[in-house]
């Protein structure tokens, strides 16, 4: 019997995908074990990228297991560090320092996409069926792929380190080791930086979900959080500077920070901060994500230098997810099922 995880609101779908995987058991056997069909349930699983690699937790966070891949094929032996994934249906996606990773059948089998250089940051199209355009972040600059990520060309943006992409539509929100800077044209040119964001990388990013009509862009490094109120020609500091910020969310009217000293929530654009860091470690938050479902944003997980942490209160209270000892550098899970428009059946 398939369990849904505690607190799951609206209507969740379980995806069952049958894939021939290779049995976990010692290097030396594993080429002479048979395959055996393992079932993922994408509203239980999720992904953690850390400096060793990917790893998966078919269970919530209850159990962990590294993801590689079956031979003969692409597997993940040379992916690396992990910094970058996004699971969109079937499809897995996962940058890191071996490149760019594609899998189609929920992260069960994989195929490389690119190998040119380490991978930092990735950004597909949201209406891949109509616009197989993927941007690829990379240490020295910025590629895009107008085929799916089958070949990959140079931008405009060069010999700079590309961190963090945001694609709201038709704008393209890049965070560089230079600032933030901004294209209109699908990456044929960019806007120098705007004034007011302190010199060095910018390792979060967060972006208005109606940029077209209200640009405000949040960005995040080694100085605390910045606030930009016109898609980035000029740049103010929040309240919460002073330590490192590597990620920011921002959901629905809270904006939330992970850095140094543990997990940040502003209820007012930055003006103020509440602390939410009972049960984490004295360690650096890197990742927060938020699954889709429950919608109420009650339930998250954070990635530190210690491993996985789990809150069901809105980051009131953590407690412990797996993967100690990790140094977690992305975080991932499914998207849910939209719910139905009409009246829930009883």
């Amino acid at each position: 019997m398939l369990r849904f995880r505690p607190g799951t609101l609206g209507v969740l779908g379980v995806a069952l995908f049958a894939a021939h995987a290779v049995a976990q058991d010692d290097p030396g056997a594993r080429k002479a074990s048979p395959r055996r069909i393992d079932a993922v349930v994408t509203s239980l699983t999720l992904f953690a990228g850390t400096a060793q690699g990917l790893w998966r937790s078919p269970d919530w966070g209850a159990s962990w297991d590294p993801v590689v891949g079956p031979t003969p094929g692409d597997t993940l032996e040379s992916l690396g560090a992990a910094r970058a994934l996004l699971p969109l249906g079937p499809q897995v996606w996962v940058a890191g320092e071996g490149g760019l990773y594609l899998s189609e059948d929920f992260g069960v089998s994989w195929k490389r996409l690119f190998s040119g250089a380490s991978a930092l940051s990735f950004m597909p199209s949201r209406y891949p069926q109509s616009d197989p355009t993927v941007f690829l972040g990379t240490g020295s600059g910025l590629l895009r792929s107008v085929d799916a990520g089958t070949t990959f060309a140079p931008t405009a943006l060069v010999s700079v380190p590309v961190s963090r992409l945001e694609w709201p539509g038709p704008a393209l929100v890049v965070a560089t080791g230079r600032g933030v800077v901004i294209s209109e044209d699908a990456a044929l040119t960019f806007r120098d930086p705007g004034q007011g964001l302190p010199e060095g990388e910018v390792q979060a990013l967060a972006v208005s979900s109606f940029f077209g009509v209200d640009p405000v862009l949040f960005a995040g490094g080694a100085y605390g959080v910045y606030r930009s109120p016109d898609a980035g020609r000029t740049w103010k500091a929040t309240t919460l500077t002073g330590r490192s910020i590597f990620d920011l969310v921002w959901l629905g009217p809270f904006l939330y920070a992970a850095g140094e000293g543990g997990v940040f929530r502003s209820d007012d654009i930055g003006r103020t901060w509440t602390t939410l860091s009972e049960g984490l470690p004295p360690k650096l938050a890197r990742r927060i994500m938020f699954p889709l479902a429950p919608a109420a944003g009650l339930e998250a997980f954070v990635g530190t230098d210690d491993g996985v942490f789990r809150t069901t209160d809105g980051g009131q209270h953590w407690q412990r997810a797996g993967l100690e000892g990790h140094s977690i550098l992305a975080l991932a899970t499914f998207p849910a099922p939209q719910p139905s428009s009409g009246k829930r059946k009883k």
